[in-house]
């Protein structure tokens, strides 16, 4: 709901405190639990869309290290549900509108008890699942999943990326890139990031190659780990995270690279 570890963590503090005070009374725990849940992230999105609206340059998810590849290989659903690409399409939606799209199309709720959570009818909430799929799936590489690609597969063109990479062979690089990638950094106004999508495989090789060979990235220690569920990089200065790259690709093929270097989100994963 929120892309954001810190508020996720929040909201979950504030329902189990709700919880203690009301669990003697509650005689269904899971439809309280989950009603608390979504109406606290639709009121902590509703703020946050301000913030993000003076955010400056581009605003990704808060990237956080899921722990082995079987658990998410177990629901790869649920994996693609965290993946940078899925949590960045979702902030086209309204908060009520990604609320509900997720409890029916993430969690299979059925439109009964999702119009209970969100205090709308049943209708109301069919016609607002329908009018999210449409806002999320309108633009091309948004509408292109990845589910047939297995986790082992794509780690390996994530390795195969980073090898190229250090190497800093430009004819790689592109070789893995779907020629209408799209490369989204990060920085928060608190470091140096493109303010802007840079696109197509020759000009965001060329751009890495060039990071690549930058005296600060010369100093880069990168290791592939999972990220939001999905193979990306860690890469850290003596170790001390510096960005997190997160991957989505197409009929094996990169079609996205979220560069997340924003010092702020990078802090769950510097104090695992």
């Amino acid at each position: 709901m929120l892309g954001s570890v810190t508020d996720a963590e929040d909201i979950m503090q504030e329902a189990w405190i709700r919880w203690q005070l009301n669990r003697t009374k509650v005689e269904f725990p899971k439809a309280f639990l989950s009603s608390i849940v979504t109406r606290l992230c639709i009121d902590r999105l509703r703020s946050a869309r301000v913030q993000r609206e003076k955010y400056m340059g581009i605003w990704l998810p808060e990237p956080f290290i899921t722990e082995q590849v079987n658990d998410v290989e177990d629901n790869a659903e649920l994996a693609e549900s965290l993946s940078f690409a899925f949590l960045t399409m979702l902030e086209c939606l309204s908060p009520t509108e990604r609320a509900i799209f997720l409890l029916r199309e993430v969690f299979n709720y059925d439109y009964a008890d999702i119009a209970k959570t969100v205090g709308k009818s049943i209708a109301n909430c069919r016609q607002i699942a329908r009018r999210a799929r449409q806002h999320l799936f309108q633009n091309k590489h948004e509408n292109k999943q990845n589910h047939s690609l297995s986790i082992q597969k794509k780690e390996k063109i994530v390795e195969q990326f980073l090898t190229s990479w250090n190497q800093g062979n430009l004819h790689q690089l592109v070789a893995l890139m779907a020629e209408d990638i799209t490369f989204w950094s990060d920085g928060g106004g608190q470091v140096k990031a493109a303010q802007k999508p840079l696109h197509s495989c020759q000009k965001v090789a060329r751009f890495l190659i060039a990071l690549r060979r930058s005296p600060l990235v010369t100093k880069f220690s990168s290791q592939i780990v999972q990220i939001n569920g999905q193979p990306g990089i860690l890469n850290t200065v003596e170790g001390t995270p510096q960005s997190i790259f997160s991957f989505h690709l197409e009929t094996e093929k990169i079609s996205a690279i979220f560069a997340v270097v924003n010092p702020e989100k990078l802090k769950a994963i510097e104090q695992r």
